[in-house]
């Protein structure tokens, strides 16, 4: 049996797998709250593992080991513990919170959160919001397309477009006819077949780099690459610094997490508040795990190369691919390895399609939900509003195929700035809607527009003078975010006692 044939076979069951799961929750979403939300019935363990799995996409397993492999530790290692550090905060200052109150305004999206949460009959709050998600997630979902077709076309030969197409329409297929439950289901599937892939390739590749000693030594031989303050130049074989600036931009990965609409949908979505102590673990183990596993493949991927077992990368983009390339190293070795080869293909794809089936299923409640029944037709039935909601994702995937029909996009540069704006617009609008009792309907209309715009203003304007400026425009955005919501605030009138004591009966809630 050739190589090729036993990855396909791996992939194809995995494939074959979560439509499954797909089919199997299709009977379940009779309402648009179990279509968007499951109900609010996710265990500890789904919630953790699909809010990480859908949070990671092929950054896990592409993004984080290349910039490791071609550029040392530095900056991989400060956006790995910025992220950890995001991660942990939103599950412990964010996810109890955000349940409760979400769930005592008849909240079932991030949107419809804001709108209820100031009693904003106008949905101004919603529409805005829903603006935000659709100009975010259509290209952040289509990079995700791109990374699956790319995938398939590097390893098989199969033409990008097709690949592409035909691993769209799984993702759409699963996650209209399972809805919410079928997406936190498939993805804690993927987390798990992440985790697997990460574990296999790190040992592998110690093992045929001659061992953890040659691969540390081989490190230290680098300049400035095992430094937390220093970036490798390859072509050079020199090092610059990693500058104070550099770090706290990198940092500011974690500021995100407070604006992820498919993340903090888990958030409101778990059966029971008293669980997400335990969630909060399983997710944050995980993620420090799984990213300190990401960057040791890199270095140790470095260490494959000076053995003379793996052929170097010229491109940083190229070196995106080490997981990759191990993968068909360790398909040569039989039927079962050449099998083992294709799970951990299986999980590049799966941690692209954990990503892409949350922001579809983001993206199309905020259409139909929040524009289309909310503010166009609030009177609309629950059977034609399912419908709508199922129309809207598959009219999102199809612009985000189209969006993502060039081969050469570049994938991971969308994520960053698609990253960077809801952290930025939804962040801190979030974070003072929770903790802010003085927080109006306005101050949050404008922290959600001036954290937006700003995202695009730093990156596009202010960033290109350089030096200090020339930092990552998430950190900036928010905090000019957290400014307009203060001011305009408290220069606008107080919340209505409705709103205050929607605050203050969540804020007494106990367990």
């Amino acid at each position: 049996m050739s190589t090729n044939v036993c990855i396909m076979i791996s992939i194809c069951a995995y494939l074959l797998l979560v439509l499954g799961i797909g089919v199997w929750f299709s009977n379940k979403n009779k309402t648009t709250d179990d279509f968007y939300l499951g109900g609010r019935k996710l265990g500890p363990f789904v919630t953790a593992m699909s809010a990480e799995a859908s949070d990671m996409s092929s950054y896990l397993l592409m993004g984080v080991p290349g910039l490791a492999l071609f550029a040392g530790i530095a900056e991989a290692s400060w956006t790995a513990i910025g992220l950890s550090i995001g991660t942990y905060l939103n599950w412990l200052i964010v996810a109890k919170k955000l349940r409760r109150y979400s769930e005592r305004i008849g909240a079932n999206t991030i949107p419809a959160f804001f709108s209820e949460r100031y009693k904003d009959k106008s949905r101004a709050l919603s529409v805005i919001a829903a603006v935000v998600i659709i100009i975010f997630f259509i290209p952040y979902t289509a990079s995700g397309f791109a990374a699956c077709g790319k995938l398939f076309n590097s390893l098989f030969g199969v033409d990008y477009m097709m690949a592409m197409i035909i691993c769209a329409a799984i993702i759409i297929l699963y996650t209209m006819l399972g809805g919410f439950l079928a997406a936190s289901t498939t993805d804690f599937v993927q987390s798990i077949v992440m985790t697997v892939a990460l574990v296999v390739v790190l040992f592998y590749g110690i093992t045929h780099a001659g061992g953890w000693n040659a691969v540390i030594e081989n490190a230290k031989s680098l300049p400035g690459y095992l430094t937390l303050n220093n970036i490798y130049i390859a072509e050079t074989n020199s090092s610059s610094q990693f500058s104070s600036f550099a770090i706290c931009s990198t940092l500011a990965w974690g500021l995100g997490y407070f604006g992820m609409p498919h993340i903090l949908l888990r958030f409101m979505a778990i059966e029971d508040t008293r669980k997400l102590t335990l969630s909060r673990r399983v997710a944050s183990i995980w993620v420090v795990i799984s990213l300190g596993v990401a960057v040791l493949i890199g270095v140790v991927g470095n260490g494959m190369i000076h053995a003379g077992v793996m052929d170097g990368f010229k491109t940083a983009a190229s070196a995106e691919t080490v997981i990759v390339e191990i993968s068909k190293l360790i398909s040569r070795h039989g039927v079962l390895a050449a099998l083992v080869a294709g799970v951990i293909l299986a999980g590049i794809l799966a941690a692209t399609m954990s990503t892409a089936d949350s922001q579809l299923l983001a993206a199309s409640s905020s259409v139909s939900q929040n524009i289309v029944k909310e503010k166009l037709f609030p009177n609309m039935e629950e059977k034609t509003t399912m419908f709508i909601a199922r129309l809207t994702l598959v009219a999102i995937a199809i612009i985000a195929v189209f969006l993502a029909r060039n081969p050469e996009s570049n994938v991971f540069k969308i994520v960053s700035f698609a990253w960077a704006g809801f952290g930025a617009a939804f962040g801190p609008v979030m974070l003072f809607s929770l903790f802010w009792k003085r927080t109006t309907k306005w101050g949050a209309f404008a922290g959600m527009v001036v954290g937006g715009v700003m995202v695009f203003v730093w990156k596009y304007v202010i960033a290109t003078m350089g030096g200090v400026l020339a930092i990552y425009e998430l950190l900036p955005a928010f905090i000019f975010g957290c400014i307009a919501i203060v001011i305009v605030s408290l220069v606008t009138p107080e919340p209505e006692k409705e709103i205050i004591d929607d605050f203050e009966a969540v804020k007494m809630m106990k367990d």
